[in-house]
């Protein structure tokens, strides 16, 4: 019995997106993060990217994979990370296999510096930068209710955040200045429509 399969054209799976988080301290964007990732909880289609920090695990702070600087120097001369930057007197790396999911089709989501988005953007077809900020009165507030900076040390903070720029990479805009649900409602129906493609 003859097939004539070859003959009907197969389309490759669709490439799925990068989403680059980025934003000022203050802006929220861990907490806006969390909630998205538990909004989505159970969609295969929508994966948060674990990072690799040279920082212990602390209760209340970011989930992510610890080591030494020895070790993240090892991983990444290995090839092991995707993405890497320094910020704070740590290292931060995205490794390779948190982004497998773009070839699948998924929307990948990952915390990032600005100075690692000329970077990502080679990493996949569809590249997005999604901004979470807030208004410079906003983020003073915030900062200085977690008392960790003098008032000198966080207005010198706020002075020296650097532009956001993207070569290729779409930008979508954020302002976290209103109740967690709304910013997160927001968050969502951007996450959910480069999901079906309409963003």
């Amino acid at each position: 019995m003859s097939s004539s399969s070859s003959d009907i054209a197969i389309p490759a799976a669709a490439a799925g997106v990068l989403v680059l988080v980025v934003g000022p301290s203050g802006a929220g964007k861990d907490t806006l993060m969390d909630a998205a990732r538990a909004g989505l909880a159970g969609d295969p289609g929508y994966r948060f990217a674990r990072r690799l920090i040279t920082r212990p695990a602390m209760a209340g702070a970011e989930d992510h994979d610890s080591c030494d600087e020895a070790a993240f120097r090892a991983i990444e001369a290995d090839g092991g990370l995707a993405l890497s930057w320094q910020a704070h007197g740590l290292s931060y790396g995205i490794p390779v296999a948190e982004l497998s999911g773009i070839d699948a089709g998924a929307v990948v989501i990952v915390n990032v510096s600005r100075a690692a988005i000329a970077t990502a953007e080679q990493l996949a077809e569809r590249v997005v930068v999604l901004n979470i900020t807030a208004p410079v009165a906003v983020l003073a507030q915030r900062l200085a209710a977690r008392g960790r900076e003098t008032e000198a040390d966080i207005a010198a903070r706020l002075k020296r955040e650097a532009p956001l720029t993207a070569q290729r990479a779409e930008i979508v805009t954020i302002l976290n200045d209103r109740s967690v649900a709304e910013a997160v409602e927001e968050l969502l129906a951007v996450l959910r429509g480069l999901g079906r493609g309409s963003v």
